[in-house]
């Protein structure tokens, strides 16, 4: 028989104030919904690049630890990153990555570990393998990456060794069985779209401009802020797992040409482009005295080799930061090249 109006009526009542009762009292047990934040320590968070990762992590709400050595904390030159670091909550532990003992009772204290040291420690990331081994309770490692995928580069050098150095310390990570996630975040927008990647030069340039190769491959180029967010946003993310987490928004995916393109659009001025052909690179480079030769290398790998691009990221070893969060708003090259009109 059919249920009469005033009988539908009441059970939709019923059936409404039942929803409300059950969404408003609290759980009796812990939510099996709401994660647990990880605990992240960082190593090297004083760093060019860590300082953005570390305030990420901090105003994300994740309890974040910056392993200092004693002698950063009175550090003149240090002094800005690490009262914002206090100002932040963020906690220091006292350690060093050349003391094993203060290593691994650091790690011990952590879920995640993210390591943003520099250049000239890259080889010695072994030591914080060894110490996440011993640890044993480390759930996930963010080795010193951020920049191209080591794996899938035609570099020369100086940049080849480089290259080679975070490739093997991706290789005794897995060698090792540590769950891990590599971040991909390819050029740094506060490197290279100050000058628009003029080596010397310290604004855009307003007449000439110096292209490497061709310009026609594309490049990616990343606001620092916006690696930290996207970088803490795969901390507890199951999909980013052993995976390479590529930061490749699609409005900052962009040649050297058509960078040029937009400045010139902005100023309201054509400017005279000199191209420089792969093989007048190739030997700039070899004349080139450190880091200029480092940052020609590099420039050779994106701009001429196309090492950002030149590749589709399949599921099987990667994905897309932009795409897995469509909730954090980027900073496009368009919006960052506003600043130096």
């Amino acid at each position: 028989m059919a249920l009469s109006a005033t009988r539908l009526v009441l059970l939709s009542l019923v059936t409404l104030s039942l929803a409300l009762t059950f969404q408003l009292l609290p759980f009796p047990f812990p939510n099996p919904m709401a994660a647990t934040k990880s605990k992240i320590l960082f190593i090297g968070g004083t760093g060019f690049i860590g300082k953005f990762i570390v305030e990420a992590s901090a105003k994300a709400g994740l309890p974040t630890y910056a392993l200092v050595r004693e002698p950063t904390l009175s550090n003149p030159a240090k002094a800005k990153v690490i009262e914002n670091f206090k100002a932040l909550g963020v906690n220091f532990v006292l350690g060093d990555l050349y003391d094993h003992v203060s290593l691994v009772k650091a790690i011990k204290q952590v879920d995640v570990v993210i390591s943003t040291v520099g250049h000239g420690q890259l080889a010695d990331q072994g030591k914080i393998i060894a110490a996440i081994k011993e640890a044993g309770n480390v759930k996930r490692f963010f080795p010193s990456e951020f920049g191209n995928d080591v794996d899938r580069v035609h570099a020369v050098e100086p940049a080849k060794t480089a290259f080679a150095t975070k490739a093997n310390i991706r290789r005794a990570i897995e060698a090792e069985g540590i769950p891990h996630t590599y971040v991909a975040s390819n050029f740094f927008a506060g490197y290279f779209l100050p000058t628009l990647n003029q080596p010397g030069a310290t604004a855009p340039p307003r007449d000439k401009v110096v292209i490497l190769g061709d310009g026609n491959p594309k490049a990616i180029f990343n606001k620092e802020e916006d690696i930290g967010a996207y970088t803490i946003k795969a901390v507890d993310d199951p999909r980013t797992l052993n995976k390479i987490l590529y930061i490749r928004p699609p409005a900052n995916t962009i040649s050297f040409n058509d960078l040029v393109s937009l400045w010139e659009k902005k100023i309201g001025k054509t400017l005279e482009r000199i191209y420089v052909p792969e093989e007048q690179l190739l030997k700039n480079i070899e004349e080139a005295a450190v880091p200029i030769n480092v940052i020609l290398s590099i420039g050779h790998s994106v701009f001429v080799k196309g090492d950002h691009t030149n590749f589709e990221v399949e599921p099987s070893f990667g994905v897309e930061a932009s795409a897995l969060y469509p909730d954090v708003k980027y900073t496009t090259v368009d919006e960052y090249l506003n600043q130096f009109v």
